[in-house]
Order: C-alpha cells, then structure tokens, then sequence
C-alpha cells in the first residue's frame, strides 16, 4: 500500500484549483440556459450567437491585432536590451539601464498606466500627437509591458551560451551582425519564441494598462469582458474564453511538440557529429599504428 505523501497530495491540490474553474467554464459554455448559475442542458446555441456578437468579436480581433504586433516589437527590444546587458562589456551605465529594463516586471500596473497616460496627454499638448487615444497607445504601453519579460528570458539564454562558436566565426571573416543574425539567433531561438508567446499572453490578458490608455472604438476583449460581468456573467463569455483556452492549448501543444522535434534533431546531429569525430580519431590512431 503506498503511503501518504505531503507532496503529491500538494500537487494535486493546487492542480486542482487551477485547473478545476476552467473545466467548469467550458462546461457552462454548453448550458442552454441564459441563467450561468441554472443548467438548463446540453446546447452550442452561445457558441453560434458568437457569429452575431459584432461587438465582442470586434474585441476579439482588436485584442488579436495588438497582441501580435506587441509580441513582434517586444521580442526585437527585448533581443537588443538582452544583448546589451550580456555582451557589451564595456558600458558603464549597465546597472542602470539593467533597472530600467526591468523595472515594469516589479512596477504596478497602475503607476504605468498612469504615467502613460500622463505622458500621451502631455505629448498631444506639446507635439499634437497622438491626437486620440486608441489601438497604437494600447500597443506602445503593452510593448513597454512585455519588452522587459523577454529582456529577461533572452538574456538568462545569452548568459548560457558557448562564446566559442561566435569567437570562431569573427575569426574566419564573418562581421558581427553576420555573427548575430547566422549563429546567436539560431541558438536563442527556443528563448525568442518562449519571449513572444509570453509576450503574446500578457498582451492579450491584459486589462489595467488598455483601461488607462485607450479610447473611443479601442475596446480590447479583457475590457469587453469586465464590462459585461460587472452587469452578469453572460453565457456568450463563457463561449469565448472557453474558445480562448482551445486556441491557447493548440498553441501551446504545437510549439512543444515542433520544440521537441527540434531537441531531437539537435541530440541526433551532436551524436553524429561525436561519432564522426571517434570515427577519424580511430582512423587516424590505426594509420599511425600501421605506420610505426
């Protein structure tokens, strides 16, 4: 009889309460009653309403838009604040810039949405842009947001990273963004996309920062969802974040299984390579030997 153990029963607990809620939202997303607390059966009637919600799918793909192009431009700052703080050796101001970069990782959603705003409403006084807040002020803030969490991923792979192979290719001639852009990305790749995907997310889930700089017509998917619970839990919410969390798994499946398939390509191609070198060194041993 196995014994009680402290740390499985944990586990499982905390499995549990993370997971349990989602399950039940995907449940109540089949509900045939407009009452979310009273099951009134089985139906995909909220799912198909989807089609003539205009206004939540307009959030939806807003939401979308700008997620995208945060998960694109944090992942490039992200990538040239990375390598500034693990390669450049000779920058005095590392410390500071350091903080700066990851100050929005311990700073309070509030504070930065508040002093973006600040600053929007003083640069459309000064210079007249931006002249009405919207999808390009949302995607300034979120980018701000989420540059520093891939900062802080790319440069943990950076710091891990054999500086022969780079040292070697400058050493035959390759100039150092041919370096960069041949060798040091494919080798962080596995960070860069782990980067954006987290960037992504946030993007996406994000609530505090959309609500302070946003504006008229730039409604993101968080925003339309907490205005439409504050009045009741619709069962067209239940849909759409039960459709959310299928897009987040298929995504999440599919960059494992192309990240495993990756692994082992790489694990076959370094036993190859050792093999080949055994190989030659056997060789070379054996004519020495015939040799003498």
């Amino acid at each position: 009889m196995k014994r009680f153990s402290y740390t499985n029963f944990m586990l499982w607990a905390g499995l549990t309460f993370i997971y349990l809620p989602m399950v039940i939202l995907v449940i109540y997303s089949f509900n045939g009653s407009r009452l979310v607390t009273v099951w009134g059966g089985w139906s995909i009637k909220w799912y198909a309403g989807l089609l003539d919600n205009r206004q939540l799918i307009s959030s939806v793909g807003r939401s979308l838009e700008i997620a995208f192009y945060t998960a694109i431009a944090a992942v490039i700052l992200g990538t040239i604040a990375a390598f500034v703080l693990t390669r450049i050796s000779n920058f005095k101001g590392r410390t500071l810039f350091g903080g700066m970069v990851t100050a929005p990782l311990v700073m309070p959603e509030v504070i930065t949405g508040l002093s973006l705003l600040l600053l929007f409403v003083a640069m459309a006084q000064l210079i007249g842009w931006p002249q009405q807040r919207g999808l390009v002020t949302i995607w300034i803030a979120h980018t701000t947001f989420c540059t520093a969490y891939v900062a802080v991923v790319v440069s943990s792979r950076l710091r891990e990273l054999d500086l022969s192979i780079e040292e070697a290719a400058m050493d035959l001639g390759a100039r150092p963004w041919k370096v960069f852009f041949l060798i040091t990305i494919p080798m962080i790749l596995p960070s860069l996309a782990a980067g954006g995907m987290m960037a992504f997310a946030l993007s996406l889930d994000d609530l505090v920062l959309a609500s302070f700089v946003s504006g008229p017509g730039a409604t993101t998917l968080p925003m339309e969802i907490f205005s439409a619970v504050r009045l009741g839990v619709k069962p067209e919410i239940n849909a759409v974040a039960s459709l959310i969390l299928l897009a987040v798994s298929l995504a999440t499946f599919i960059a494992w299984y192309l990240g495993r398939r990756a692994e082992a390509r790489r694990k076959r191609a370094l036993q190859q390579s050792m093999e080949a070198m055994a190989a030659e060194a056997s060789g070379s041993s054996w004519k020495g030997a015939s040799a003498s």
